[in-house]
């Protein structure tokens, strides 16, 4: 007999070569038909894996990542074998087909150029063999049997993968009817689990990511377990693709992107306003919460970047330059300037929490290939804020800061879930500064009652982190927030403070930001908005339309009234029809259109146009000015 021990901390007694798919049915029959894979003793394995010993089992379902790949994984099996089912006469060989996030692939050499046209019969093929339900059957073979199987089938992208391998290595194989793919796994039972699937594009993809290589052709796909859910989410593509905030950047003349500086966005006025407007409001809170504002060197001397150990764990994305003879770096975070400002004066536990903000111009290389808009950038600005504290105040300065968190996301209407990243590979400190730091975050997750998701291994390197995703108005998920705990920093800047005692005492820090970047974040904002602002942050918020030239003195009269209280305002006196001049304040998503002829000039009134609203209504101008005043203080949001 063995005991398995389950994810609530249960123990159950089973048979010894008892399968994990029956031990599951064993559990819940309701359970088995949604378990499509299992984690037994931290490693994610099939369903028809026996337990021979005691462990611990947790159960994936699609609602699981691990569960959601051993899905998708089989999906890109289910599309090679059709692949080979329909083009047997086109030379068709295998590369790899991994699960990816949202989907998968396969990559393919054939002599056919497939088409758009030529995925629909591909997946129509593919659901002929989700219907035959085929069950996936794993065999383990010695390496030259699987060399010799695919030199058989004239596989030689196989053959290179296992010419990879130790010659003592023993290869998994995964059968489905006809078809044997060379692959580790994990997969789900049968065909017949993926329900609803979609061929989305083929591209062209260099064999083992090497332009030396062959190009092969990639299909790219996505599988979920529900037709409703694959609908919803093609759904969300199509306005993702609506909302795109390269192609709203350029409509509503926010920014540009030039060759002359790949990676380095230009704000246009437009865009200017809005990033304003944020920098305006961050102020704001953060003087609320108890900030102080600083400002440190863009460039800085390499000794100062050795000591802080960004030479030594961050140098591949840095940038260079020499002074004077001596190497400098410029700053790809600000932490090091912020700890140089704390150590200008002696501080008391008196002085502490100390919250030093920061808007910092930094600078990191990234590859050409990743650029994306203002998502992926070579400069950016970090609304970034170093905290210094005694070890007894951590909890209560992480519970202020999401506090913080929480009132400006609230600001946006965006929801947010929490990760906690935990000790990377390439870290400094010690096993045990590492596990208090650690402990510290999940403590105050914990006590706050905040649900997370903990992230092994994505911390930074000198400490652990919680990182806020937010979620936009369409579902998706943006990485924006972080707080991280740091107690080396302080430690390689002889960082102190006066304690009670008199003695002085090493500080822990906190490294936070809200937005993120500046620049990722307008990006976020523009498609979460799809380009329609709140009334706040509207580039123009009003646009006054005069019917003919003589209401342009009423107009312009308005204009310098709204103007002259702060309101983005600009009369549109083009010698164009009324009802062309409210079609194109629409295109340009301008919150407030107001048309005045001849009644609302003899009335002192305006006829109100709002975004996205067939109706209009007349009101006074002090009415209307009174009410978009009261919108603009109060932040309020508007539908996109």
């Amino acid at each position: 007999m063995a005991n398995v021990t389950l994810k609530d901390g249960a123990v159950r007694e089973v048979e010894q070569g008892t399968l994990i798919l029956d031990f599951v049915k064993s559990v819940s029959n309701s359970l088995a038909k949604k378990v499509l894979a299992a984690k037994m003793d931290g490693k994610t394995v099939d369903l028809t894996v026996p337990i021979n010993q005691d462990c611990h089992v947790d159960f994936l379902t699609f609602d699981d990542v691990d569960g959601r790949w051993a899905f998708r994984h089989t999906a890109s099996h289910v599309l090679a074998q059709a692949v080979k089912r329909l083009y047997k006469d086109a030379n068709v060989m295998l590369a790899i087909g991994p699960a990816i996030e949202n989907g998968f692939y396969y990559d393919i050499d054939m002599e056919k150029q497939l088409t758009e046209a030529d995925l629909l019969d591909i997946e129509k093929e593919m659901k002929k063999i989700v219907k035959e339900n085929l069950k996936l059957v794993r065999s383990e073979v010695s390496r030259a049997e699987a060399l010799k199987l695919f030199e058989e089938k004239g596989e030689k992208y196989k053959v290179e993968l296992i010419n990879d391998l130790p010659e003592d290595a023993t290869i998994s194989l995964y059968t489905q009817g006809e078809f044997v793919d060379l692959c580790a796994g994990p997969h789900v039972v049968s065909t017949g689990k993926i329900k609803a699937l979609k061929l989305q594009s083929v591209n062209g993809a260099y064999w083992r990511g090497s332009e030396k290589n062959k190009m092969l052709q990639r299909i790219y796909g996505t599988a979920f377990e529900k037709q409703a859910d694959l609908d919803a989410y093609l759904h969300m593509l199509e306005e993702a693709a609506k909302r795109d905030h390269r192609k709203l950047g350029k409509e509503l003349d926010l920014f540009s992107l030039h060759e002359e500086g790949p990676g380095f966005p230009f704000f246009h006025p437009n865009g200017m306003v809005i990033r304003n407007e944020l920098i305006n409001y961050w102020r704001d809170v953060h003087r609320r919460y108890g900030y102080q504002e600083i400002k440190t060197p863009m460039i800085m001397n390499r000794s100062l970047w050795e000591q802080s150990g960004h030479w030594a764990h961050y140098k591949e994305n840095m940038y260079f330059t020499q002074i004077d003879g001596e190497d400098y770096a410029v700053k790809p975070m600000n932490c090091p300037g912020g700890m140089l400002v704390y150590k200008t004066h002696q501080h008391s536990y008196r002085d502490l929490p100390l919250r030093l903000g920061e808007l910092g111009l930094v600078h990191r290389h990234e590859l050409s290939g990743a650029l994306h808009g203002l998502f992926r950038v070579r400069n950016f600005t970090q609304d970034d804020a170093h905290l210094f504290l005694t070890p007894d105040q951590i909890e209560g300065e992480i519970q202020h800061t999401i506090d913080l968190f929480d009132e400006v996301y609230s600001t946006f209407h965006l929801t947010y879930t929490a990760e906690l990243s935990t000790r990377p590979e390439d870290s400094m400190g010690s096993d045990e500064i590492w596990e208090r730091a650690t402990a510290a975050l999940r403590n105050a997750l914990e006590h706050r009652g905040l649900e997370y998701v903990v992230n092994e291994g994505d911390g930074a390197f000198y400490g652990p982190k919680i990182d806020f995703h937010l979620r936009d108005s369409i579902g998706r998920t943006w990485q924006c927030g972080t707080i991280q705990l740091d107690m080396l920093m302080p430690e390689k800047f002889d960082l102190t403070y006066v304690g009670e005692d008199g003695e002085k005492h090493r500080p822990v820090m906190l490294h936070r930001v809200v937005y993120g970047s500046i620049e990722r974040f307008i990006g976020i904002l523009i498609e979460n908005y799809a380009g329609a602002f709140p009334t706040w942050l509207a580039p123009v918020q009003v646009r006054i339309l005069p019917i003919t030239d003589k209401h342009m003195d009423y107009a312009y009269a308005l204009k310098k009234k709204m103007f002259d209280l702060g309101i983005r305002v600009e009369v549109d006196d083009r010698n164009e029809k009324t009802g062309y001049k409210i079609r194109e304040a629409q295109v340009k998503k301008i919150p407030y259109a107001l048309v005045v002829g001849d009644k609302e000039v003899e009335d002192g009134t305006v006829n109100v146009r709002k975004y996205g609203e067939k109706d209009s209504n007349t009101v006074t101008s002090e009415e209307f000015i009174a009410a978009i005043r009261k919108e603009i203080e109060e932040k309020t949001d508007r539908e996109a």
